[in-house]
């Protein structure tokens, strides 16, 4: 785990330096498109319910394989090569610089009082229609990608690097773009998608809820007290209909004195999502940039919280 635990630090620091370049070799993209084939080639005819089920074991099996090969060999070359090859898969699974960077794409054009560019590039990260919106309709979508993302795209992979290194983290991350492809309630994937939504939901129950927990520790709620910001958190995150997406949205709106969720449109079709949090200032583009801070200590504290678990599970194994 020590090891897990020193490549975990450096993914860390390199994905906040470098993130993900477009251009460069990413695993996150190979999967996409493995899983994009199957999808066209198994989600037809009967018992698609299995023929789904199938095609995550074939995708978790391709990616723990290819990455466990990868790292072994690598710990066999020496033990350095085999940490800084963990650090660098890892990185591949984590996205705080490019969820900030895309949050700050629609701030700035809000900044400029630009907001068809603020709706356009709004629209790149989220599913519902933007064309309408107004300027804090537009923040919430930002505020809320952020605030779920959180979880499901940093602090969730560290929690499964520190536990199994980077073939479990690239796991995690086959899961969740499996769900994030096929796992929606809709007539093309009701069946098809059943597993990879299963098993996103599982592999995320943990680390959202500690992922929201530290956030309102480290993060002191501008417009309530800590006690009541609990409240907040455990009033309003089972309101969502993830299991687990409403805790990251209920702590980021305890903590900013603001109400997320509420009226969205996918493809013409109204949505009306669970309100979170209280309504006591309205959203404006300055709480774009007060998410992203969030996100950035949220994500520090979490990565000191798996390493002081890491010592104590090897002071533990050692006095054992």
């Amino acid at each position: 785990m020590i090891h897990h635990m020193i490549a975990l630090i450096i993914a860390v620091i390199l994905d906040k330096l470098i993130g993900d370049p477009p251009h460069w070799p990413h695993p996150v993209r190979w999967m996409g498109t493995f899983i994009s084939h199957l999808e066209r080639r198994w989600n037809r005819g009967k018992r698609r319910k299995l023929r789904g089920t199938a095609m995550v074991v074939a995708v978790l099996l391709a990616v723990g394989g290819a990455s466990l090969l990868f790292v072994s060999g690598a710990y066999f070359i020496h033990p350095a090569a085999g940490i800084a090859a963990e650090a660098v898969l890892i990185s591949t699974a984590l996205a705080q610089k490019s969820l900030k960077q895309a949050a700050m794409a629609v701030y700035e054009p809000l900044k400029q009082e630009n907001i068809q560019e603020a709706r356009r590039k709004l629209s790149f990260i989220v599913g519902r229609d933007t064309e309408q919106l107004a300027e804090p309709e537009i923040v919430r979508g930002a505020v809320e990608t952020v605030a779920e993302n959180t979880s499901d795209g940093v602090t969730a992979p560290m929690f499964w690097a520190l536990i199994g290194g980077a073939p479990l983290a690239l796991i995690y991350r086959a899961i969740n773009t499996c769900d994030s492809m096929v796992g929606y309630r809709n007539e093309a994937y009701m069946e098809f998608g059943w597993a990879s939504a299963r098993l996103d939901d599982l592999a995320n129950w943990v680390p959202s809820r500690i992922t929201s927990f530290v956030m309102l520790m480290v993060n002191r709620p501008e417009q309530f007290s800590r006690k009541e910001g609990w409240k907040i958190l455990w009033r309003d995150a089972k309101k969502h209909p993830s299991p687990n997406s409403g805790w990251g949205e209920a702590a980021v709106a305890a903590i900013l004195g603001v109400q997320l969720g509420g009226i969205n449109y996918y493809k013409g079709i109204i949505s009306d999502r669970a309100r979170m949090g209280a309504p006591v200032v309205m959203l404006e583009k300055q709480h774009i940039v007060k998410t992203n801070i969030i996100m950035e200590r949220t994500v520090l504290f979490f990565l000191l919280l798996l390493c002081m678990g890491g010592i104590l599970f090897e002071m533990a194994r050692a006095w054992s």
